[in-house]
């Protein structure tokens, strides 16, 4: 598109309506809008300088490469294929910033989805371990700055999260997780008593944690928006509105089938469609879609350094995770739940304020001004199911964030370009963990996630000091 302007952050949310076509299980609210009016854009959307739409597919073509899903891994895959001098087209079904991409908590941590660096030593050998870790963390985190500094976007970035323990069991299980980085060349990490946790967070309820200077936070939108500007700088064609119905492989090649056209891919197909790629699995699923919230206050009637002093972004260790941090304007953002079906606005809200009215007691009458729900998908192992086909013209498919891929995300889409031109097999590297199938996965999640959360649940309450997250 010329002339696609670049993102830009406000200073303030404004209250506007989407403009981004949603997943008709999820949705937006904002205190004060009606009901029965359109649809409020979520704080993300609200808080960026208004967008264009790309439009459809015009009729058949063909190109290189097709990127599948405008999110933040099909976004990179395709600047980085861009910037490789290949063509590419990227086919969206709603708009750029409808999926997760643009819904998530915006949390930077290292890792491989729920892979974390123990879990690494534990199933690779040394020397594997601390490659994936390293391409999973540092590299991942040094790509997106690497990138925003190329594009000159901002994306109110900022280094450095806690992972605060609940109890003093937890401490156990961080401190573990803090020696198995050290143990993979990784010393970002350092453990902190209750003491210290002050000096961050002004919360009575933990035990201590451990403080990461590699992770961080962003906005997620307008991180998604400046890769996509970048691509378009690099001639790619964007058209959103067009739903994929199929993918093809032939003799002749691959061909992607929308209403609205067909695209020949000479080189390859990328399937970046998060918890919908079970659509393009004949063989099964591997993962099971969830439903998690998010939602932002009004203006706080204090500094919010008088409850994040440190202003960083925390998670905790408790089953059902809280994750918050500072965002513009003197905002708290507070996320969390897991659910099978979409909860209600009114059950997140009240849910997430019971949660903040824990965390932060001082605060006598917290409020929220914006809250939403969004889909992610989790896999058996916890690992990120990277895979790609036998074919010619490959196709190469990438799900199962379990809440936890906005940097890996962006570094794996780079790697699938990587693999395609054949610099490097970082993607290969992806490809060896095994993953499970989970037949009908995506009809099942709603029973099978509320039994395994009360499964959990339980031995969270039996066995308190055990840290076991969701």
């Amino acid at each position: 598109m010329p002339g696609l302007p670049k993102p830009s952050l406000l200073t303030d949310a404004r209250p506007v309506a989407s403009s981004l076509g949603l997943d008709p299980r999820i949705w937006n609210w904002r205190s004060g809008a009606d009901r029965n009016g359109p649809m409020p854009a979520n704080y993300y959307e609200a808080s960026l300088s208004e967008w264009p739409a790309f439009g459809p597919l015009p009729g058949d073509q063909s190109c290189d490469v097709v990127v599948i899903g405008g999110g933040l891994l099909g976004a990179s895959a395709a600047l980085h294929l861009a910037e490789a001098g290949l063509d590419v087209i990227v086919l969206e079904k709603d708009h750029i910033g409808s999926g997760a991409s643009g819904r998530n908590g915006g949390q930077l941590t290292p890792g491989l989805a729920r892979w974390e660096a123990g879990t690494m030593a534990a199933n690779l050998p040394p020397d594997e371990a601390r490659r994936l870790w390293r391409f999973a963390s540092v590299e991942a985190m040094e790509l997106i700055d690497s990138l925003s500094a190329r594009y000159d976007f901002q994306c109110d970035r900022k280094r450095g999260h806690i992972t605060a323990a609940l109890h003093p069991g937890h401490m156990g299980a961080l401190v573990e997780g803090a020696d198995a980085r050290r143990q993979l060349g990784d010393r970002a990490v350092r453990v902190i008593g209750p003491h210290e946790v002050q000096e961050y967070v002004r919360s009575q309820i933990y035990h201590g944690a451990t403080l990461d200077s590699s992770g961080g936070q962003l906005q997620p939108l307008a991180l998604l928006r400046g890769l996509v500007y970048g691509f378009v700088q690099q001639g790619g064609r964007v058209y959103d509105g067009t739903p994929v119905q199929e993918i093809e492989e032939g003799a002749g090649g691959t061909t992607v089938i929308t209403e609205r056209g067909t695209i020949k891919a000479r080189r390859g197909v990328v399937l970046a469609v998060h918890s919908s790629t079970f659509r393009f699995l004949p063989e099964g699923s591997t993962t099971l879609p969830f439903v998690t919230y998010v939602a932002v206050t009004p203006k706080l009637p204090m500094p919010i350094s008088e409850l994040l002093p440190g202003d960083l972004p925390v998670y905790d260790t408790q089953f059902q995770i809280d994750y918050y941090r500072a965002v513009r304007d003197n905002r708290l953002l507070f996320g969390g739940q897991g659910t099978g079906n979409s909860w209600s606005p009114r059950d997140v809200n009240n849910y997430l304020l019971e949660r903040i009215r824990t965390v932060f007691p001082q605060w006598e009458q917290p409020a929220l001004e914006y809250s939403w729900g969004g889909i992610s998908d989790v896999t058996i192992n916890g690992a990120t199911d990277s895979r790609k086909s036998a074919g010619k013209i490959p196709v190469y498919i990438v799900h199962g964030w379990s809440g936890h891929g906005v940097a890996q995300t962006v570094r794996i889409g780079k790697a699938i370009s990587d693999d395609l031109t054949g610099r490097n097999d970082d993607f290969a590297m992806l490809t060896q963990i095994e993953h499970g199938r989970i037949p009908l996965g995506n009809f099942l999640a709603p029973l099978v996630i509320p039994v395994a959360k009360g499964m959990f649940g339980i031995k969270a309450a039996l066995q308190p000091s055990d840290m076991v997250s969701f």
